[in-house]
């Protein structure tokens, strides 16, 4: 067996063991709207079943603690996301003070889980043992990033196994972003705060599942195609189509919109002209030692 291949086989491997653990926790009873909304096939396994019922709350939730153990079991599964050369090049910060939670990305729930990606364990682990390690430029970034991406998104799979909601936000890249490492006194340079994760019980059940595409445009069979004016008349389509669920607003027509995109890009997205200066995001990347040739 070649090198290459052995690699994808071991990646492999990992990935379905990092699916695997959740299984023994995918059994949690479903409340009565969640088995008419969901309504998964027989024929998909309890780890599927788990990822059909995927939501997200955005920010309703109520009082409810989830315990311990629970937390522990999510971030045990957390951890085993598949990840570059097995380096874990992140940290994950848990909040349990809600009113931090709300200064941190303005929402609360009974847990916050905040993902940065860090190289500072690594850069000690190596000076420790007298070595020089300097992950200071884009790719690690971006390596970092995809790492990061993974763990929380199976955090997400795990909490819904446990019947455990989330909000998975950007929400600290909104506003004064010093203030994220100010609160919880992240190191100055190779950390950066990515993304947080809410978790706990809504207030009331949603009345479904947001939707997502699946067709063309998304999904793409031996080489990118670009899609065709029919398909994307077809995309516009799947949008207006209230039964699907794809949109954040359901009012767009009251607006007087012809298509939910155009309420969309012109109303929701007004703002993405082209950047013309330096973005605070960028500023502190580049403290960060994230972007190459600059200095702290």
């Amino acid at each position: 067996m070649s090198a290459k291949i052995f690699r994808r086989h071991f990646i492999f491997q990992r990935m379905a063991a990092a699916m695997g653990m959740l299984i023994p926790w995918a059994g949690v009873k479903k409340t009565q709207a969640e088995e008419h909304l969901s309504n998964p096939s027989p024929a998909l396994n309890e780890t599927l079943q788990t990822i059909q019922r995927l939501r997200t709350i955005h920010g309703n939730f109520n009082e409810r603690e989830i315990s311990d153990s629970q937390l522990q079991r999510i971030l045990q599964s957390t951890v085993r996301a598949t990840n570059s050369s097995n380096m874990q090049t992140y940290s994950i910060i848990v909040v349990k003070d809600r009113r931090k939670m709300q200064e941190l990305c303005g929402y609360q729930g009974s847990c916050l889980l905040l993902y940065c990606v860090d190289y500072n364990r690594l850069n000690a682990s190596a000076k420790s043992l007298g070595y020089s390690y300097c992950p200071d430029n884009i790719v690690n970034f971006i390596t970092g990033g995809i790492n990061t991406a993974l763990a929380v998104q199976t955090a997400a799979i795990a909490a819904r196994s446990l019947g455990i909601d989330y909000l998975i936000t950007n929400g600290i890249h909104r506003g004064d972003m010093e203030m994220i490492w100010n609160i919880l006194e992240l190191p100055k340079e190779q950390c950066f705060p990515l993304i947080a994760v809410v978790l706990g019980y809504p207030s009331e059940e949603p009345a479904y599942r947001m939707g997502r595409l699946e067709g063309a445009g998304v999904i793409h069979y031996e080489k990118y195609r670009p899609a065709s004016k029919e398909q994307l008349a077809e995309i516009t389509a799947q949008y207006d189509d209230p039964t699907k669920h794809l949109g954040l607003n359901e009012v767009w027509k009251e607006k007087g919109y012809k298509h939910y995109l155009d309420w969309l890009f012109k109303d929701w997205a007004r703002n993405a002209k082209p950047t013309k200066q330096e973005t605070p995001m960028l500023k502190l990347l580049k403290r960060s030692g994230f972007v190459e040739l600059q200095t702290s």
